[in-house]
């Protein structure tokens, strides 16, 4: 080897030895005590995926909902999300009793997973009280906003957690605060993660040998979880622990007081969604999607009514490239039954590659750290809009039999595609999220950070019920049956099309044309998956 190449080895070997140090090995150095009790509340909400697989079954041989009814209770799952306005600026009111917001999402999500208890254990006596499907969708209903109530919780003690002075009280520098920031986020989307990967392949072999009643049984434990790492930071207060840790920030700070904006906004939205989803209205859910997108439009105006009119329209611009992201629509529950029935996935393997997506997940997260640093909000939409119109083409081409042609040309057939286009698809599956929520916390006005923050996730989580109805809409064009698979393949084709060209035609008709550098990167969790 020639000393050139000997020189270019070498500083291969060396960035990648930076890279292992710092972006690895660097989040186990600045692991901190205090930043356990959020990560509880986090990983709890990771282990709640433990009886995912068996409710798509339960659902699928006992209740017989159609696919577009099923995208239609998604939609109503996902408002409980834009509720993280009222409920962010409530936890900033009544920050000293936090624990409360704690202890209510975990009654409401254990009494989520009773109900299932009930309708898997004993559904004739469930059916006494209310009809089977009406119990299903309460238990859909009741988990998410347990889910929110935690979130918003956890959310606010990542902040509390990172300390703002030394132990000799002296202010920690800003860039090293900053990196301190980074690591609790990372880190809490790891907890996430981490826990999604713990018990998707648990779930899905335990599946295979317990009753659907004993699984649910088990997953009572994880509101436990969550309670438990309320009363771990109650307790490391007591004990001086957390001695140092932020106290000057808007979450914590006693000098919060009434937004009447945020109040009487969310309170129209609530008005709004109730008075016409109990109403016998045709076109309810679109009506409160409008409703919902003008009261929390009205909202954003007023966060950002104190910015410079440059800053509003780049931030409006961005906001607007992240709401048509994640409002595409996908394939819906028929692209699963025909996975279940066509391709003959059972438990254990949907099981198998949950635990594949969340591990790989992890890492793609972690390795992709710098480069996501370094490219702005509109490429990444650009490039994932991209990326994963190509990670649906396996899922297409399997409709129309390639798995049949590799098993008979090269010896493996629809599970080895699976595996394989997981594992390429996964280590993307944080990108998205990441440098938007960067972007999010690093806009926030200085005195309102919690606020703006709750105000433009409720925009963006708006944008997942536009997924929903988008989804709905589509399985009511491409009719879906169970059996009856005939309308799948226009069905994935039409959804791979919608989500390479729609993205990329916001991005060009709302990229800011000022400066469009930082656009961050700090972790979070979700974004649009493949049919499964």
């Amino acid at each position: 080897m020639t000393r050139t190449g000997e020189n270019h080895a070498y500083g291969i070997f060396r960035r990648l030895a930076n890279w292992f140090r710092n972006d690895i090995l660097g989040l186990v150095r600045e692991m901190r005590l205090s930043y356990v009790p959020p990560l509880m509340v986090y990983f709890a909400a990771g282990v709640s995926g433990f009886t995912g697989i068996i409710e798509s079954f339960f659902v699928k041989e006992q209740l017989g909902l159609s696919a577009a009814f099923l995208a239609g209770l998604g939609f109503w799952a996902g408002l409980p999300w834009a509720l993280k306005m009222p409920v962010g600026h409530l936890v900033d009111l009544f920050w000293r009793w936090k624990a409360g917001f704690v202890y209510l999402g975990a009654a409401l999500m254990a009494a989520s997973l009773l109900i299932m208890v009930g309708l898997t254990g004993d559904p004739d006596m469930m059916a006494a009280f209310l009809p089977v499907s009406t119990w299903y969708v309460l238990s859909v209903m009741l988990a998410p906003v347990g889910y929110v109530l935690q979130d918003v919780v956890a959310d606010a003690m990542t902040v509390e957690a990172v300390p703002t002075h030394q132990a000799d009280g002296t202010p920690i520098p800003a860039k090293e605060l900053q990196q301190m920031h980074v690591t609790m986020q990372t880190l809490g989307r790891v907890a996430i993660i981490g826990g999604s990967a713990a018990v998707a392949g648990t779930g899905g072999w335990l599946a295979t040998t317990l009753s659907y009643t004993i699984m649910y049984r088990l997953s009572l434990v994880i509101p436990v979880i969550s309670v438990t790492g309320v009363l771990l930071a109650a307790w490391m207060r007591r004990r001086g622990r957390m001695a140092g840790a932020s106290s000057a920030t808007a979450v914590s700070s006693p000098d919060v007081k009434v937004n009447p904006h945020i109040l009487w906004g969310s309170a129209g939205f609530v008005a709004v969604s109730l008075a016409v989803g109990l109403s016998k209205l045709q076109w309810k859910e679109e009506m409160i999607f409008l409703g919902s997108l003008v009261i929390i439009a009205y909202l954003m105006r007023q966060v950002l009514a104190g910015l410079d009119p440059g800053k509003r329209r780049e931030i409006i611009g961005i906001a607007a490239i992240i709401f048509v992201f994640r409002a595409m629509p996908t394939a819906g529950a028929g692209a699963g039954w025909w996975q279940i029935d066509v391709l003959g996935f059972d438990e254990a393997f949907f099981g198998t590659l949950r635990q594949i997506s969340a591990i790989l997940t992890i890492v793609g997260m972690l390795a992709l750290r710098g480069w996501m640093g370094r490219r702005s909000l509109p490429y990444v939409v650009v490039f994932l809009a991209i990326y994963s119109t190509v990670m649906m083409l396996p899922f297409i081409g399997m409709f129309y039999g390639l798995h049949e042609w590799t098993q008979a040309y090269f010896g493996f057939g629809a599970r080895t595609i699976a595996i394989i286009d997981t594992m390429a698809d996964a280590p993307m599956g944080q990108v998205a999220m990441i440098p938007m929520l960067a972007w999010i916390a690093r806009e926030a006005p200085a005195r309102q950070k919690a606020t703006y923050f709750a105000v433009m996730a409720a925009f963006t989580n708006l944008a997942l019920s536009a997924s929903h109805l988008g989804t709905r809409y589509l399985n009511q064009v491409f009719v879906i049956t169970r059996g009856e698979y005939d309308a799948l393949g226009h069905l994935l084709i039409t959804v791979a099309v919608l989500a390479l060209v729609v993205p990329i035609l916001a991005v060009a008709l709302f990229r800011p044309s000022r400066s469009r550098r930082d656009q961050g990167s700090r972790p979070a969790s979700e974004v649009r998956q493949m049919p499964s």
